[in-house]
């Protein structure tokens, strides 16, 4: 077995051998000098305006420079120069596959994309992956890998501008063995399920990652991931999650993942960390002490967080986990019949025990429309869920049953459901860093389809333009930190996420005067502004603001990878 901690104990050697290799050129022969920039190391301290040089891909030396030179250099006076920013929950995969620049986040800064959000693009048995061909949308493409290991090499070996990295997802996992039943797994599928763990950690995968208000991740019970995580914990992996409940049930979903934590070791991380729905805004105090608590007493505990009161996920989430039973194809069979849904939509209308009922958190005037596969449905791009409904002259709780028959997916929507003040609370919090929750696609061409939730172009611009600058929230130095070292050091990243000799030269160069995200609920494609240049692996991606068309992204690797050592 491959441990992280056996890594760092040879870290201080390596990072000899990696500045040696760096600056065994000739002085003064530097690839690159970013000259007279506020260079923010990423750790939070204060910047200091300096010089940074890169030779290959890595940073070869930080200081004052002047006499040096580059073959290439950039006049950063004025501007801010920082680590690359870490977004630690995407889902670009599909996006990446469509066009491997990465466009919405690149534009940001964004140089790691961090994936596995309960669902994982492997391991995949041979159903799982014709499913997958049949429920594609618009993005078109072939599956030629079955392993989370296999995904990732043919996105690198594709060409992307990011970096990526993953956690394996526990609800593939469970659909790998198990299916989409509402029932224990028994213990052959259980050990398995282990077996599965175990490859993807060796393959690099994170730990594992779970999203368990959908089904069928929420027909897995707390044993079950425990004994997945256990598996993780041994490859020094992580657990990621998002929580079980993040409205009525809040506490209990935190303290469940505080449990898991506890019982296997393995450092937890909340996924978008909220209180949904606003008779539940008021649990984020509880929720930030019980964490703070866990962390005092010795556990790693951490969440994430984009900054929005609005989520998005599908019309799923507005009913009850036993109609979705048995996969998509079932839940919309079901959704057919009118006895099932005069059920349906009674309990669509009623606060749930025993799921997560997104129908009564934000209601459907605050439901909006955003993804159909149907080219016909279309025209409801942008409107609620309340007024599709009055068009169509139906019950909104029907209307999202027949729009979910209709498009034959689950149909993507955006839900107003939280509080700007716990927006700024959150932001307090010196363990929170930040992810979009969404994928990392271009304002042109197939992705003009949807109108997705401005997170996507704009979660790491609008903590910088809105909430540092602006509003003063918090500072531009802690903002990088969280963006940066903290994600970085959460996951065992050993290189990345600072500026230090011999780290990977990911590189942000950004206007802190002007950044801003443009992105809004009515023209969610828009590109935020401010970011110049960016720099992953040492070769510019983004020169200007523009897009150089290099795609030198490399997979990001975990803790258990069997090439560590």
């Amino acid at each position: 077995m491959k441990s992280w901690r056996q890594f760092f104990s040879r870290l201080p050697a390596l990072a000899v051998t990696f500045l040696f290799a760096a600056c065994s050129s000739a002085p003064g022969d530097y690839d690159l000098i970013i000259r007279g920039g506020t260079v923010y190391d990423g750790l939070g301290g204060e910047p200091v305006v300096t010089d940074v040089a890169i030779n290959g891909d890595r940073i070869a030396g930080i200081g004052d420079l002047a006499g040096l030179h580059g073959t290439k250099e950039i006049d950063a006076r004025g501007m801010a120069v920082s680590p690359g920013f870490i977004n630690m929950l995407s889902h670009a995969m599909e996006s990446l596959i469509e066009d491997g620049r990465g466009m919405s986040d690149i534009k940001q800064g964004v140089t790691l994309e961090i994936m596995g959000e309960g669902s994982s693009m492997g391991p995949l048995n041979e159903s799982m992956r014709q499913e997958a061909i049949e429920r594609q949308g618009s993005i078109k493409y072939d599956i030629a890998w079955t392993t989370l290991g296999g995904f990732l090499d043919y996105l690198e070996t594709k060409g992307v501008s990011p970096n990526v990295a993953s956690y394996v997802g526990a609800t593939t996992l469970r659909v790998h063995e198990v299916g989409y039943d509402n029932r224990p797994a028994t213990d052959e599928e259980l050990a398995r399920m282990q077996d599965l763990v175990r490859q993807a950690m060796r393959e690099g995968a994170l730990g594992v990652g779970s999203s368990l208000i959908y089904a069928p991740a929420n027909f897995a019970s707390t044993n079950e991931l425990i004994a997945l995580v256990r598996i993780a914990a041994e490859y020094d992996g992580a657990y990621i999650s998002h929580i079980r409940s993040e409205g009525d049930r809040l506490e209990e979903g935190v303290q469940e993942l505080i449990k898991i934590a506890s019982l296997t070791g393995a450092p937890a991380e909340i996924y978008h960390l909220k209180a949904s729905g606003k008779d539940n805004w008021h649990k984020l105090s509880n929720v930030f002490d019980m964490i703070e608590g866990a962390r005092k007493a010795g556990l790693f505990i951490t969440a994430d967080m984009y900054n929005y009161t609005a989520g998005s996920t599908g019309l799923n989430a507005t009913m009850p986990l036993w109609v979705q039973e048995g996969g998509h194809a079932a839940w919309v069979e079901r959704l057919k019949d009118p006895a099932i849904r005069t059920r349906v939509a009674a309990e669509m209308t009623q606060p749930a025990i025993d799921w997560e009922n997104f129908y009564t958190a934000a209601g459907p005037d605050n439901i909006l429309l955003v993804g159909f596969r149907n080219e016909a449905l279309r025209k409801y791009i942008g409107m609620t869920l309340q007024d599709v409904a009055d068009e169509r002259e139906t019950d909104p709780a029907q209307t999202a049953m027949d729009l979910v028959i209709e498009d034959d997916s689950r149909v993507q929507a955006v839900y107003f459901t939280m509080s700007e003040e716990n927006i700024k609370r959150k932001l307090r919090k010196d363990w929170i860093s930040f992810g979009s929750d969404a994928g990392a696609p271009a304002s042109e061409g197939v992705f003009l389809e949807s109108g997705p939730h401005p997170r996507t172009y704009g979660n790491f611009a609008r903590l910088l333009g809105k909430y540092v600058r602006e509003e003063q929230v918090v500072s531009l130095q802690e903002a990088i930190r969280r963006m940066t070292s903290l994600p970085a050091a959460n996951i065992g990243i050993l290189d990345r996420g600072e500026l230090r000799e011999g780290f990977f030269a990911d590189v942000v160069v950004f206007d802190p005067d002007r950044i801003i995200d443009n992105a809004t609920f009515e023209d969610p494609h828009q590109y935020a502004t401010g970011v110049l240049h960016v720099f992953v692996n040492g070769e510019q991606v983004l020169k200007d603001g523009k897009h150089t068309g290099a795609t030198p992204g490399r997979v990001v690797r975990g803790p258990g990878w069997d090439g560590w050592l």
